[in-house]
């Protein structure tokens, strides 16, 4: 019976690269000289630091284009407010990863929903679809990318 698994992940060696040349960017750039402006990533949070919140925006951006330049949906990202305090301003970017079981009802429910000949099951953090039918199931991948979701799914281990 063909099934495929619904993920959400983050390629975490990508994100260390793209965090390694935003800093670069950050270090050569002409308005940022000597404002200890800087990016660090721990685990699955990115600490932006700058003087002004001002250059957190501008940081901000410049992340952005560079995980989109890797390929990492924006999407997953889980941006705070930021934090100032004295001449020290900091924000925090969190990495979402894995599907909640919250969005997994709802995926799930969705599915069912369409009325189409498949089984969905939430196994952990991923869902896994299963039917008779290829077709049914490249249908099923179809309604997940059209559907709002408020996170990035990827779709992986598909068997015959």
């Amino acid at each position: 019976m063909p099934s495929f698994d619904v993920v959400s992940e983050v390629n975490m060696h990508e994100v260390a690269n793209a965090v390694d040349q935003a800093n670069r960017e950050v270090a050569t750039r002409f308005d940022f000289k000597g404002s200890g402006a800087r990016f660090e990533l721990s685990e699955a949070v990115i600490t932006l630091h700058a003087e002004v919140e001002f250059q957190l925006q501008q940081m901000l951006d410049m992340l952005h284009n560079k995980l989109a330049k890797r390929g990492i949906d924006i999407a997953c990202l889980d941006i705070e407010r930021p934090q100032i305090s004295g001449k020290q301003a900091r924000q925090t970017v969190t990495l979402k990863q894995g599907i909640d079981a919250q969005l997994a009802r709802t995926i799930v429910k969705l599915i069912k929903d369409s009325k189409l000949k498949v089984q969905a099951s939430v196994q952990g953090e991923k869902i896994r679809v299963a039917g008779k039918k290829r077709d049914d199931l490249q249908q099923v991948i179809a309604l997940l990318r059209e559907a709002k979701l408020e996170l990035p799914l990827q779709y992986e281990n598909f068997r015959d």
